[in-house]
């Protein structure tokens, strides 16, 4: 593979023909790695089985082990992907766009490969510009994961120019949006209808319970 595209975003002004240029990529069945509102994420098209695949190779675990989410542009469509009540909704409005990821029972919608053996699935919607704008003009969620391990933070996480140089032979397309945090978001469990913190990370859920 070729050296990935080192594609600049300004997170106040994505630029519209950028994130028609990254949305072509994902629908090609590439692998990004592109910001979010805490850790910089890997990504790509949910409907692509070849790339998830590639998703998981770069983490190096098989795909009925990874974690994935799905990154969604707002919560209109979350009923196509996932079982959700309506207090469990009303929760979510009010904490995303936002550091969460909600672990939801998952519909017959996700598509196999995407949440390989499990039958739940991580919704996120990040406040990020550049992230929302990628899934509104893929038109459909991203598949998604954290570029660094759980146990560690290491400074690559942060750097855009240091996640291209440790990943350009890996993946297709690096968004710089400025610095990431280190922070993961916070992993909330409301498959019993409770909300079980099962990652303490960036947000804290308390506050919109």
């Amino acid at each position: 593979m070729s050296n990935a595209a080192f594609i600049q975003i300004h997170p106040d002004n994505p630029q519209e023909r950028k994130i028609r240029e990254v949305a072509d990529i994902l629908r090609n069945g590439g692998v990004i790695i592109y910001p979010t509102d805490t850790i910089y994420g890997l990504g790509c098209d949910i409907h692509n089985a070849r790339a998830i695949e590639r998703v998981c190779q770069i983490k190096g675990v098989k795909p009925d082990k990874v974690n994935l989410s799905f990154i969604c542009s707002d919560l209109t469509h979350i009923s196509d992907y996932a079982k959700i009540d309506t207090p469990t909704y009303k929760v979510m409005k009010k904490a995303l766009p936002g550091p969460f990821t909600f672990v939801l029972n998952a519909t017959s919608n996700v598509p196999k490969y995407a949440s390989a053996k499990k039958k739940t699935v991580g919704i996120r919607v990040p406040d990020n510009s550049i992230a929302l704008q990628l899934v509104k003009e893929l038109g459909n969620p991203i598949l998604s994961t954290s570029i660094r391990d759980d146990d560690e933070v290491l400074e690559y996480s942060t750097d855009p120019e240091l996640i291209y140089e440790k990943y350009k032979n890996l993946v297709d397309a690096v968004i710089d949006g400025g610095p990431g945090n280190n922070i993961a978001s916070t992993v909330v469990d409301v498959t019993n209808n409770a909300f079980e913190v099962l990652r303490p990370g960036a947000g804290d859920i308390e506050e919109y319970l």
